[in-house]
């Protein structure tokens, strides 16, 4: 049975600190959980092999640690039978989720940023990516430079595209962003000839190349643009939650799970097309094994 659901708004429970002049809102996700009987998990249908869907079902590295951690709720509820149901959500709706109450964590290519960290809360991260660009080899692009007063996809709600001004090499050069609805609808954009470069994380891009119609026809090109970690989006305010997804991600970390996990989805063969990504984790990604931390960009 597929496990991918679209919910309404579901209302959080909250409980209220006074703290001198200021109020503190505590947010109680488990004890909504326990009510509700489910864990309804967000997650980006369209970002292989972090978080995509297989057969109708939520599948990816993500998935699995969210997984992980929904197992260890529980536990912690005493209540072995809570269901965990998968919510598919663009990278623009995913914020409004976890404030709304409509999902309860979300599990996808998100990226741990200060700027997000003030709307929302973030577990101990669980990934690193690089942000690089996808060109059309017929193009013969290889750098920044190449882009002057071309056109660049990249999905809406994500960072991505900033990073080329950030760049010493991408000051002078002028582009125009076009974006895509999600990721598919972004690498599409550069497919047909509307974009000449598209600008993601290079696990998504090279999830992206892989199960295109013509995967020889594009290549992964471009200094690195930025390092940036992924880690579960959660409600803010709710250390409860938080605790429980930190010890969960920490676990797999210090366990060697992680690396497992990391095998699985980016070095072996994974569905629906049995691609291997053949991708060697980056030196980032091995310090974060080294010191898992939370701490965002």
């Amino acid at each position: 049975m597929r496990n991918i659901v679209k919910l309404t708004f579901t209302t959080a429970i909250f409980t209220c600190c006074s703290l001198g002049a200021s109020h503190v809102y505590a947010v109680d996700t488990l004890a909504k959980i326990k009510a509700a009987g489910k864990i309804n998990i967000g997650f980006n249908d369209a970002s292989m092999p972090i978080s995509y869907v297989v057969n109708g079902n939520a599948a990816g590295y993500a998935i699995d640690i969210c997984r992980n951690i929904a197992n260890n709720i529980r536990k912690e509820l005493n209540a072995p039978n809570l269901k965990i149901e998968f919510v598919p959500l663009t990278p623009n709706q995913r914020i409004d989720a976890i404030n709304s109450g409509r999902i309860d964590m979300e599990c996808g290519s998100t990226t741990n940023s200060y700027k997000r960290q003030q709307q929302v809360a973030f577990s101990t991260n669980y990934y690193y990516t690089e942000v690089r660009m996808a060109v059309k080899k017929s193009t013969h692009f290889q750098d920044l430079s190449d882009l002057d007063n071309k056109v660049v996809s990249t999905s809406a709600g994500t960072t991505s595209t900033q990073y080329i001004k950030r760049d010493a090499r991408g000051k002078d050069v002028t582009v125009r962003t076009i974006y895509g609805h999600d990721m598919d609808d972004s690498f599409n954009l550069l497919a047909i000839g509307k974009a000449e470069a598209f600008v993601m994380d290079d696990n998504i891009l090279a999830g992206l190349i892989a199960k295109s119609q013509n995967p020889d026809n594009y290549e992964i090109v471009g200094p690195v643009l930025s390092s940036e970690p992924y880690a579960v989006m959660l409600p803010k305010n709710d250390e409860k939650l938080k605790t429980l997804a930190d010890t969960t991600v920490i676990g797999l970390w210090k366990s060697g799970e992680m690396m497992k996990l990391y095998h699985k989805w980016f070095q072996a063969p994974i569905p629906p097309k049995n691609i291997n990504l053949n991708m060697p984790p980056n030196r980032s990604y091995l310090n974060l094994q080294r010191r898992p931390t939370d701490a965002g960009v």
